[in-house]
């Protein structure tokens, strides 16, 4: 018979058992925690059965929708094929992907490095750049996020994620491309893009002059959708390959169809000589991506290899998603409903003055909600805000290119 403690936690609720056998750190949204158990198309259900439309898309990932049929086909077809192998053997689901991917990325950027997240996949491209330049310096943008490995804390530049401070020498911050709130006090377009500009003066001033790249965003995501004005990338690579480094645009947020474009870079008129992918690459299945030129990436030695990387499984759902958001023009659709979307929050903000910026490209399109004065109110206004999504069964954040 089971002793009396494991019938109590055997009746325990998803969200009780949360609680109780994860780290802390493993935060939820809302004051009581949503338990989801099911998904179709673009909307989630929870334990008691309420049904929601969900516009977050598990951190910007579920990119087709839930349970899309393709997809599911493609890893139940998988699953009961191969499941695993690592990148030790050839397999045709990593080089059919693998082909794929190369097929719709930018200019001469033909080889890539699969992984199993974002935050691995923006760890090899600074590899790859050290190991390319032969330099160690790389320069991160303020507001950024890289994810929550040694490295990526280090190279993040908000106070929150950093853990353990700054735990991996080599980066250094400069200012953030954050028109509503300007860092220089300027307004654009008047300001002549200036806060591009001092990633020159920062290379000059805070780095020996000779840099690896840098690591940017192409949408700030997590440090509130900040939207770079369109000569920002231009300017910026100048400088850095100036100073002998590689342009590495973090594409794990914006890339596959979200922005209006296959790739938010695409929007800035400049090829990245690196670029990263994760989140809704495989509609929800682990995956991540570094994608570089054939010259770069024969810079890097053998023995390097990944367990998880490129498993079956996961390169079949990661290729049925890119040929669902190819036949049905998703980027096309985010951009049309995108556009909606914007001009609808733009009415709402004249409406309403706590809403102090709109911004976003496509359907990544965020909301800045303040005080007066644009004095920021997270803590008070965007809970509340999420909590009333919730009762009304809808959320706050879109992210789905499905949409």
């Amino acid at each position: 018979m089971p002793d009396r403690e494991t019938l109590k936690t055997t009746t325990m609720s998803a969200a009780e058992k949360h609680r109780r056998y994860l780290f802390p750190c493993v935060t939820t949204y809302y004051e009581q925690p949503l338990t989801l158990v099911r998904g179709e198309g673009l909307h989630v259900w929870d334990d008691a059965g309420r049904k929601y439309l969900d516009c977050f898309g598990g951190v910007l990932t579920v990119s087709i929708g839930h349970c899309h049929p393709e997809v599911t086909e493609a890893i139940v077809r998988q699953a009961q094929t191969l499941v695993h192998t690592s990148t030790l053997y050839a397999n045709p689901a990593l080089s059919d992907l693998a082909e794929a991917i190369a097929g719709v990325l930018p200019g001469d950027l033909k080889r890539i490095f699969l992984s199993n997240s974002g935050t691995e996949a923006d760890e090899t491209a600074v590899l790859l750049a050290r190991v390319y330049t032969g330099a160690q310096e790389v320069v991160v943008l303020r507001y950024g996020y890289s994810g929550r490995s040694m490295m990526a804390m280090a190279a993040s530049g908000q106070a929150p994620w950093k853990q353990a401070g700054n735990p991996v020498p080599g980066f250094v911050h400069a200012i953030a491309p954050y028109c509503y709130r300007c860092p220089l006090k300027l307004t654009y377009p008047s300001c002549e893009v200036a806060c591009a500009k001092d990633v020159d003066e920062v290379i000059q001033t805070a780095t020996s002059g000779r840099v690896a790249g840098i690591l940017a965003e192409v949408i700030i995501g997590s440090g509130g959708f900040i939207v770079p004005p369109r000569e920002y990338f231009q300017i910026v690579a100048d400088s850095v390959r100036r100073a002998g480094g590689l342009f590495i645009a973090d594409e794990v947020q914006t890339g596959w169809g979200r922005t209006g474009r296959m790739f938010g870079i695409e929007h800035y008129g400049v090829t990245p000589d690196v670029m990263t992918f994760a989140k809704g690459m495989a509609n929800g299945t682990p995956i991540g991506c570094t994608a570089t030129t054939g010259a770069i990436a024969a810079s890097l030695r053998p023995l390097s290899f990944s367990t998880f990387g490129g498993n079956p499984v996961t390169s079949a759902a990661a290729l049925a998603t890119l040929r669902v958001i190819q036949k049905e023009r998703l980027a096309d659709n985010a951009r049309v409903q995108g556009e909606r979307l914007h001009a609808g929050l733009r009415e709402l903000q004249r409406r309403y003055p706590l809403i102090g910026d709109v911004r976003g490209l496509g359907l990544m399109q965020g909301l800045e909600l303040v005080k007066e004065n644009k004095v920021p109110d997270p803590q008070s206004v965007a809970p509340a805000a999420c909590s009333s999504a919730r009762e009304a069964c809808g959320a706050m954040s879109c992210a789905s290119p499905r949409l």
